[in-house]
């Protein structure tokens, strides 16, 4: 991260966006504080507004730093353009348009700071990256970061919204001065000011093909809003990049990306990290390139997909776990059986003319892990208690995912234990190991080989002392629910802890877990350890009276390795489906020359579980050499092909081409009422 984004703005420093905090208070009671609130003077001097980013790139633009308002001019190179344009049949180009978005987790904001007595600062709050806070907070303080304790919370979300610093140096810089347990809970009007949203974004796609469809060259020009501070702005529109030719073999690529400040919110991290606007912009593209070149769409995506051997448009060889194929043929297959031969062409409703429906489709790649040469690691703990249990320890963070599940499972395969008999501590940073950050759908494939080889350091250092003390070949010990099995002796896993504390060996193991290194953009080398794919085909109904447009089925096919929690799968294919559809008709986090006009809940419109289609869900295991039992990310890959697959469903049912999300009821009207039926 870039360090621009202050605590605190001082008298006669630049306000830069109105999230921007000028002051803190803290009181006994909500109503003193305002009392308190409405003594501070406060004068503004009015400053230009830049408010979006192509603007922001203008020459005449204002500057929102002193080093202009570019955070980063991202590339992508590779073959020959001039060659691959020139070689084509058939060039197409587009532009699309999406906006910020907000993750709109259950619970916002919270933290609780308490001064101890031996002058350290404990923080009770719901993060992402625990350590990374108590870092933060540390030098906000000019503390050593012995000096704070982060203690994270179970949440209920987070979605990438709870990995930059909220009210932490906050809560932390009153209780300080107080010396007293602070308390600071943004109510949800401060939360959606605060807090980094998704990426609003503008995308120009360029496409050569021949006639059958081959792909020759992609040119792609991005527009990304950062906002006021850079947050990961520059790792954010790096994927929204990198990922902007999709999941395609293409010979010729070039990309250009400016990450632009401007005055409006800041822009982070955010399921998907911008593949999802990249996808929805290529996807369309390419269901454009099928009905311009008369071949059949599913089939398009089939010739140019990513396989084994392949080469991205970075110079990275895939070499295992590419399971797309597999994933087109599921979801196309599933497809025909449910809608017949031709499910992409509309079918009108004999009850009612005014509502039609059609199939639309998309395939998306992300990847797993932080990549672009970013270190990657996580540790991890298992100890033998004395009451016969195991217990986990990292300070990875749970959100609702289900990482204690899949840690839980993970341990208890290489113990040769039950799954309930293992207990997982996370998020203390007094008593867990570094797990690195829940972000970039990394945690089963870092922290869960981080645990399993400390489970199975632990297994071995059970087996050897055991042998020794018994004098057994340790090939002999079995390990049974509870028990462990030495020769004639059956000793119950209490047992065997107290046996190896009676004889000075503590049994516990820890391992910190290195990914493989990783390249950064424009060098040899592989930039990301391994991808996650999908397909995915949405149903859609739209009623031309009313612009209505229903989701009615889904059809999704992951690939994710092997998937180690199946049921904790299940919810994570249904959860990032049903967050896609609000991102396709609903979600526009709106903002009027810097001014927020999305400031309530209750007028960003979220999906409510009306909005939940029929879903047919596959599971797709082309397991990767390098994560735990061929496991690796999908947190993020089931949200990002739905977008797409929506947009080209209602395109397919009334002929509005959408350049823009969300497709909401006025876009659908206007674009039936439109000559050409494209917004």
């Amino acid at each position: 991260m870039i360090a621009d984004w202050p605590s605190l703005v001082g008298v006669g420093e630049r306000i830069r966006t109105v999230g921007d905090a000028v002051a803190i208070v803290a009181a006994e009671t909500r109503a003193i504080a305002g009392e308190a609130l409405d003594l501070i003077e406060v004068e503004f001097a009015p400053l230009p507004v830049v408010s979006n980013p192509v603007m922001a790139r203008r020459e005449d633009a204002p500057q929102i730093h002193a080093k202009g308002n570019l955070l980063k001019h991202i590339k992508v190179r590779k073959g020959d353009m001039d060659a691959g344009f020139a070689e084509a049949d058939v060039i197409l180009e587009e532009t699309f348009n999406t906006p910020m978005n907000d993750h709109a987790f259950i619970e916002p904001e919270c933290s609780i700071a308490r001064p101890l007595a031996d002058g350290r600062m404990e923080i009770y709050v719901g993060s992402q990256i625990p350590y990374s806070d108590r870092n933060q907070v540390a030098r906000a303080l000019g503390w050593p970061e012995g000096r704070v304790r982060i203690i994270g919370q179970l949440i209920g979300g987070g979605f990438g919204g709870k990995e930059d610093i909220a009210g932490q140096i906050h809560a932390a810089l009153l209780a300080n001065v107080t010396g007293r347990p602070v308390k600071l809970l943004y109510d949800r009007h401060e939360s959606l000011i605060a807090h980094p949203k998704r990426h609003a974004t503008q995308i120009r796609v360029k496409v050569g093909a021949k006639y059958d469809g081959r792909l020759t060259a992609v040119e792609t020009e991005l527009y990304g809003d950062t906002g006021a501070y850079a947050s990961l702005g520059e790792k954010v529109m790096t994927r929204a990049t990198t990922h902007s030719s999709g999941p395609y073999e293409v010979p010729n690529m070039r990309a250009d990306c400016y990450a632009m400040y401007t005055n409006n919110p800041p822009a982070g991290a955010f399921r998907g990290f911008g593949v999802m606007q990249s996808a929805f912009a290529v996807e369309s593209v390419m269901d454009m390139l099928a009905e311009k070149l008369n071949v059949d769409r599913v089939e398009l995506r089939r010739m140019n997909a990513l396989k084994v051997g392949s080469v991205t448009n970075t110079g990275q060889v895939l070499r295992d776990s590419v399971g797309l194929l597999e994933c087109i043929d599921k979801v196309s297959a599933e497809v025909k059986r449910l809608g017949g031969d031709d499910p992409f062409t509309v079918k009108v409703d004999p009850q009612d003319p005014h509502k039609r429906r059609a199939w639309g489709f998309a395939v998306a790649y992300k990847n797993t892990g932080l990549g672009g040469g970013a270190p990657d690691k996580a540790g991890a703990e298992v100890e033998l208690r004395r009451d016969g249990t195991f217990e986990v320890r990292t300070s990875s963070a749970e959100l609702g995912q289900g990482l204690p599940t899949v840690l839980r499972l993970i341990a208890a395969e290489e113990l040769g234990q039950p799954p309930h008999s293992v207990h997982v501590l996370l998020s203390d940073t007094d008593l867990t190991p570094d797990g690195g950050p829940t972000t970039a759908s990394r945690q089963t494939f870092v922290t869960g080989n981080a645990v399993r080889h400390a489970s199975k350091a632990l297994r071995q250092l059970i087996t050897s002392e055991l042998a020794e003390n018994y004098d057994v070949d340790p090939a002999t010990i079995r390990y049974l629910e509870g028990l462990v099995q030495v020769n004639s002796h059956s000793l119950t896993l209490q047992q065997v802890a107290e046996e190896l504390i009676e004889h000075q060996r503590h049994p516990m193991a820890s391992y910190e877990y290195w990914a493989p290194e990783t390249k950064p953009l424009g060098t040899p080398g592989d930039m990301h350890v391994a991808f996650s794919f999908a397909a995915q085909a949405a149903e859609v109904e739209v009623d031309t009276r009313t612009g209505e447009v229903s989701v009615l089925r889904a059809v999704v096919a992951n690939d994710v390795g092997t998937a180690i929690n199946p049921l904790g799968l299940k919810g994570q294919i249904e959860g990032g489906l049903i967050m896609g559809i609000g991102h396709a008709l609903t979600e526009n986090f709106i903002v009027n020359e810097g001014q927020v006009v999305t400031d309530r809940l209750a007028s960003y419109r979220t999906p409510s579980i009306t909005f939940t289609p029929k879903i047919t869900a596959f599971v797709v295991e082309h397991p990767t050499n390098e994560g735990p039992y061929g496991a690796k990310g999908v947190g993020e890959i089931v949200l990002i092909p739905t977008v797409p697959a929506i947009a080209n469903a209602v395109y397919n049912a009334v002929g509005v081409r959408a350049h823009s999300i969300p497709l909401d009821q006025e876009m659908i009207l206007k674009g039936l009422n439109s000559a050409h039926h494209g917004m």
